[in-house]
């Protein structure tokens, strides 16, 4: 046993002899110091710490924000009835033209436990008949409370008899560029579905002087008036349109931003119409030929053109040239970001309108005032409620005064008088006005009393 031990040891020192020999006398370096002179870096290197769960989509978590919406979006299905086309035959043998039904579906999002529901308006124009299926399969009858073309926005209501799943409403003044965001639909009778993407541009206007929030968020036909959220689970839009050639969604879609949707249901609430607030100033257009001109179509801002008389931009010193820069804490870069922003005020709310005057910083409070003018149906005539200085011009105290009218009119010499009645009923601003003229006949005879500048009534006879 002890041979065998002083044996291993022998071995053992033999080895290690051998190696560092072979190490100190054969082994050659197989590389090399360089010192390198210091240089500019070409490519900046962030010094944030990285995170313990790791960059990107892994730190974002949608299930907290899906949870809370799938339950509060639901499918709306429009049932309307629609006339074939007619023939000879229906002509001369009086059949009547067949009533085809017709059946349209989008998604919409309960605003409210006791039922309230907002959509698209295109999603419900037309209908007969609404009926709203919640996503546990659940379906109610629902009605139209009110509704707003310009903003693609409508209200609806379901009767139930317990409180439902909601979504409250986000500032989507907050949002931003980049923001990860969750597209909720309820497509063809299907239970809610979830698609995940960035805001990827804020106030498009899509030819529309709208004020839109893009996302590339997966949108399709269907998910109309469905829900735009953020990683909270705020609702921070409302779903509206897709640009595509094919009809389904190629990479972008377009969300109604919250702010504006939340005025307008507020407004349809308490008032049973839309209350939009105006500044009173005409833009230019700066892809015209005289902006171009001029410049215009490089100025980050809204160049005014034009002040309207009697308007909270007037009564403020606002000034034709002046170039808007800010609206309260919002940048104004385009148009539509500043109509974006006023689509969520109302008449009496006071802005505090930042311009650029001549190269000089100018701070005004604005108030903003109702529509003062009106395009009437049927006859086209542009008209304008009185301001003091028409009122004591004309010697009347209710009117509406006429300041542009269709090429067809001009033999009439209608501009700049008056119209105070309409087939005996009287005008008092551009509500009436719009009023009595959409009760017009075509096929019938109307009159207008109407007070020119000498305070002399003229009637006008229309037949």
């Amino acid at each position: 046993m002890k041979r065998i031990a002083n044996l291993f040891l022998v071995s053992l020192f033999a080895g290690a002899i051998t190696l560092g020999a072979y190490k100190l006398f054969f082994e050659k370096d197989t590389f090399k110091l360089v010192a390198a002179e210091p240089q500019t870096p070409v490519l900046s290197t962030s010094t944030l710490a990285s995170s313990a769960r790791g960059a990107g989509i892994n730190e974002v978590d949608f299930t907290i924000a899906a949870e809370k919406t799938v339950n509060a979006v639901v499918h709306v299905k429009n049932l309307s009835t629609s006339k074939g086309s007619s023939s000879l035959a229906d002509f001369f043998y009086g059949f009547e033209r067949q009533q085809t039904p017709q059946i349209g579906t989008g998604s919409g999002v309960i605003i409210t436990p006791d039922g309230f529901i907002v959509t698209n308006n295109h999603v419900i124009a037309n209908a007969s008949q609404l009926e709203v299926t919640l996503n546990n399969k659940r379906t109610y009858e629902a009605k139209v409370i009110g509704t707003d073309a310009n903003s693609d926005i409508a209200l609806l209501k379901i009767d139930v008899d317990k409180p439902l799943p909601y979504l409250a409403f986000g500032d989507s003044d907050n949002s931003k560029i980049g923001e990860w965001v969750l597209a909720v639909g309820n497509p063809f009778s299907l239970t809610s579905t979830v698609t995940a993407g960035i805001i990827s541009a804020k106030a498009r206007s899509l030819g529309r002087n709208q004020s839109f929030i893009q996302t590339d968020a997966a949108v399709n036909p269907g998910n109309s008036g469905g829900a735009l959220v953020n990683t909270n689970g705020d609702l921070i839009g409302i779903n509206t349109a897709i640009t595509s050639s094919t009809g389904s969604y190629v990479g972008y879609a377009f969300a109604v931003p919250s702010n504006i949707a939340k005025k307008v249901v507020e407004d349809i609430m308490e008032f049973g119409n839309v209350q939009r607030g105006l500044l009173g100033i005409s833009a230019a257009n700066e892809r015209s030929k005289e902006a171009i001109e001029l410049g215009l179509d490089e100025i980050e801002g809204v160049y005014i053109s034009q002040i309207t008389e009697d308007s909270g931009a007037e009564d403020a010193g606002l000034q034709t040239g002046d170039i808007i820069k800010q609206v309260d804490n919002i940048r104004i870069r385009k148009f539509s970001e500043l109509t974006g922003y006023l689509s969520s005020k109302r008449p009496g709310d006071v802005v505090e309108v930042t311009v650029d005057r001549s190269g000089k910083r100018v701070v005004k409070n604005v108030t903003l005032k109702r529509q003062q003018t009106i395009r009437l149906p049927n006859t086209g005539f542009m008209v304008k409620n009185l301001s003091a200085e028409d009122k004591k011009t004309f010697g009347v105290k209710k009117g509406v005064k006429i300041i542009d009218v269709p090429e067809g009119y001009g033999r009439y010499d209608l501009i700049d008088k008056v119209i105070i009645e309409v087939d005996d009923k009287e005008v008092t601003n551009i509500d009436d006005a719009r009023e009595h003229f959409d009760a017009i006949s075509r096929y019938g005879r109307t009159s207008f009393t109407m007070i020119n500048k000498k305070g002399e009534k003229e009637r006008l006879i229309l037949q």
